[in-house]
C-alpha cells in the first residue's frame, strides 16, 4: 500500500476507534476528514506519496537497525502526507508553513523531522534551499541532528548522484543549486533565510529566539516549513508550551491556524498516568521503538519514586507536570481555569496575601474567595523594569499585560499598598497576611488604615496544611483561578520538599536558576492558610490572629 493510502488509513482507524488515539490525535484526523469537504484546498495524494517514498529510499543511522531502509508508521505517513499533501486549490502551493509534534521519547520524532528536512533539503527542487536543525547545545546539534543526517546521505549513493551532494564535515550541500543543510545552536542569524527548518526538543528553550529568527527568516519563501518537534517538559512558562496551548487551541476549533498542522500524543484530562494503558495510547511506536515492558519497567519505578515519576510523566506520558519534584498537577490545574474578573466579587469577603521579593524582583498579591465550598483565586504581580535585564519572561508578561510594572531599579513597594488599599475599599478583606521578611514597615502602614495585617512564618507547620488543602482542592475541582499565566507558570515552579514528620513545605523546583520563580503561587498558598485555620474546629484562627507572629 502506498504511503498516501497508509495516511488515509490511520485517519480512518483513529476515527472509528480501530487506533487507540489520545484525544487530540482524534481531533487532528477529524480536521483532516473534514478538510476534505473543503473547496479553497486539496489533498494531493501524489505529493503526499512521492514525499513519503523519498523518506523510505533512506536509511536508519542509529541502533539496531542502522543501515535498513527506513518504514514509516501509519502515524507517520499521516505527518508526512499532511505536509506535503494538503495544498491550496488557487496556487497549488502547500497549505502548511507550521508543524508542531509532540511525542513522548523514543517514538523517532527526531529520525522523523531530519527525513523531513531531507526531503526540503534535496526533493523538493528548491534552488538555494536553506535547511536549519535548531538545537540548545553543541552535542544536540551534532550528535542528534546532524551527525545522523550525515550519516543518512554518507550511506545513500542513490540520493547523491541523484540530487548532487556534497558531505561535508558540518554541512551537506548541494553545489548546482546553492543548496544546504546544517545545524544551528540557539540563536541563527538574522540573514538566514529558511525553507525548512527544526526546532529540535523546543521544551528545553527558555526563550522563543530561534524560533522566532527562523520565523521571520521564511517570508521569501513561497511554501517553507517551521518544524518543532518536542516532548513534554517542566517549564510552563516557556515558549514550547505557550506554542502547545496555541496548538489545542486550534484542534479544538478555539483559534484559526489553518497554515498549522499538529499532533499532540498526550494523555486525556481524565487519564491515569500510572495506569499502563495511558503510556500505550500516547506511544504511537510502541513496541517499535520503544518496548512496552521497558515502559512498564519504567512505570514501576515511578510509583515508588517522585523524582522519577516526574521523569516518567513527562518523557513517556508527554504531560506537562512542571517541577522537579512533583506538587501540583497540572493538567487539573489547567482544568480549573475559569473566564471570571475580580470585580465580579465586588463586596464579598476574602483572604489577602502578600509575597513580598527582593527590591529587583517579582512581588505578589493574592486573594482569595470562598462561595459555596469551592474556592476562587486570583493574583496580582508587581515587578520593576530593570528585572526584564536578568529574567526576559518578566518583559513577556508585562507585554502580554500580565504583569504590573514599575520604573527604576527597585520594587516600588508604595504601589502594592495602593492595590492592597484598593482591596480594602472594594471587598471585605478579612485578614491581610505578610511574609515579614522584607514587609514590616508596609505591614505597619496597613495596621495604621484599620486593616487586620498578620504574619505568616516560613516553617513546615504553616505551609504543610494549606498546601495539602489547596492542592486537594484543585484536583477535587474546587478551586478556580482565571488563567493568569504568571501564576500558572509559578505554581508549575514549585516542588514540594518533605520534612521527616510528613509536613511540606513550597520550594523552588530548580534552586539554581534565577529564572525559576514561585512568588505568587506561594502567595496563594499563605491565603488558603487563612482559610484552613478558620475551618479547625478548636478557634485557631483566632489564637492566630490575636498573636501577629503565628507560629504552627
Amino acid at each position: 500500500m502506498n504511503g498516501s493510502k497508509r495516511c488515509r488509513r490511520y485517519v480512518d482507524d483513529v476515527l472509528s476507534g480501530k487506533q487507540p488515539a489520545p484525544a487530540y490525535i482524534r481531533l487532528a484526523c477529524k480536521r483532516f476528514s473534514d478538510d476534505l469537504e473543503r473547496e479553497d484546498i486539496f489533498f494531493h495524494d501524489d505529493a503526499a506519496d512521492d514525499a513519503i517514498k523519498n523518506i523510505e529510499t533512506l536509511q536508519h543511522a542509529k541502533g539496531r537497525w542502522q543501515g535498513q531502509l527506513i518504514h514509516l508508521e501509519d502515524w507517520q505517513c499521516f505527518a508526512v502526507g499532511s505536509i506535503f499533501g494538503w495544498k491550496w486549490v488557487d496556487t497549488r502551493l502547500r497549505r502548511y508553513r507550521y508543524f508542531y509534534l509532540r511525542v513522548p521519547r523514543k517514538n523517532g520524532k527526531s529520525l522523523l523531522g531530519i527525513c523531513i528536512a531531507l526531503v526540503f533539503f534535496a526533493a523538493d527542487q528548491e534552488n538555494g534551499a536553506e535547511v536549519y536543525l535548531g538545537a540548545t547545545g553543541q552535542d544536540q546539534a551534532r550528535d542528534l541532528l546532524f551527525n545522523p543526517a550525515k550519516y543518512i546521505i554518507s550511506s545513500n549513493k542513490g540520493w547523491r548522484d541523484r540530487f548532487g551532494i556534497d558531505v561535508n564535515a558540518s554541512s551537506l550541500v548541494i553545489p548546482a543549486n546553492f543548496s544546504q543543510l546544517k545545524a544551528v545552536i540557539k540563536k541563527p542569524d538574522d540573514g538566514t533565510s529558511p525553507h525548512c527548518a527544526i526546532v529540535d526538543e523546543y521544551h528545553l528553550h527558555e526563550t522563543n529566539e530561534q524560533y522566532a529568527v527562523f520565523d521571520t527568516g521564511m517570508g521569501a519563501r513561497e511554501q517553507p516549513l517551521l518544524m518543532v518537534t518536542t516532548t513534554a517538559g517542566a517549564s510552563l512558562g516557556g515558549p514550547c508550551h505557550e506554542l502547545d496551548a496555541e496548538c489545542i487551541k486550534m484542534l479544538e476549533s478555539n483559534l484559526d491556524m489553518d497554515s498549522t498542522f499538529a499532533m499532540i500524543y498526550a494523555p486525556d484530562p481524565d487519564d491515569d498516568w500510572s495506569d499502563a494503558d495511558t503510556f500505550r495510547k500516547v506511544n504511537p511506536n510502541l513496541n517499535i521503538s520503544v518496548s512496552e515492558d521497558y515502559l512498564l519497567d519504567q512505570l514501576k519505578r515511578a510509583m515508588i519514586s517522585a523524582e522519577r515519576q516526574s521523569e516518567f510523566r513527562t518523557k513517556h506520558c508527554n504531560e506537562w507536570v512542571g517541577a522537579t519534584c512533583v506538587w501540583m498537577n497540572m493538567l487539573a490545574w489547567q482544568r480549573q481555569k475559569m473566564d471570571m474578573r475580580l470585580e465580579d466579587f465586588m463586596g464579598e469577603s476574602c483572604h489577602v496575601a502578600i509575597d513580598l521579593a527582593e527590591q529587583k524582583d517579582c512581588s505578589s498579591v493574592a486573594v482569595l474567595f470562598k462561595r459555596d465550598g469551592k474556592y476562587y483565586g486570583f493574583c496580582k504581580h508587581f515587578v520593576p523594569e530593570a528585572a526584564f535585564q536578568w529574567n526576559d519572561k518578566y518583559k513577556a508578561f508585562a507585554l502580554g499585560g500580565h504583569i504590573e510594572t514599575t520604573p527604576g531599579n527597585a520594587q516600588d513597594y508604595g504601589e502594592i499598598k495602593k492595590y492592597i488599599e484598593w482591596l480594602a475599599s472594594n471587598f471585605t478583606v478579612k485578614t491581610c497576611v505578610f511574609d515579614p521578611w522584607q514587609a514590616n514597615q508596609m505591614m505597619q502602614e496597613l495596621v495604621a488604615t484599620g486593616l487586620e495585617v498578620y504574619k505568616f512564618t516560613q516553617q513546615f507547620s504553616s505551609y504543610s496544611d494549606p498546601m495539602k488543602t489547596l492542592e486537594t482542592a484543585v484536583l477535587d475541582g474546587n478551586f478556580y483561578h482565571n488563567g493568569d499565566p504568571v501564576l500558572t507558570w509559578m505554581m508549575g515552579n514549585v516542588a514540594a520538599y518533605i520534612s521527616k514528620d510528613s509536613h511540606i513545605k513550597p520550594v523552588k523546583s530548580n534552586a539554581n536558576n534565577p529564572r525559576c520563580k514561585i512568588d505568587g503561587a506561594v502567595a496563594m498558598i499563605m491565603a488558603m492558610k487563612a482559610y484552613t485555620m478558620q475551618e479547625e474546629d478548636y478557634g485557631s484562627l483566632s489564637a492566630w490572629l490575636a498573636d501577629p507572629v503565628f507560629v504552627s
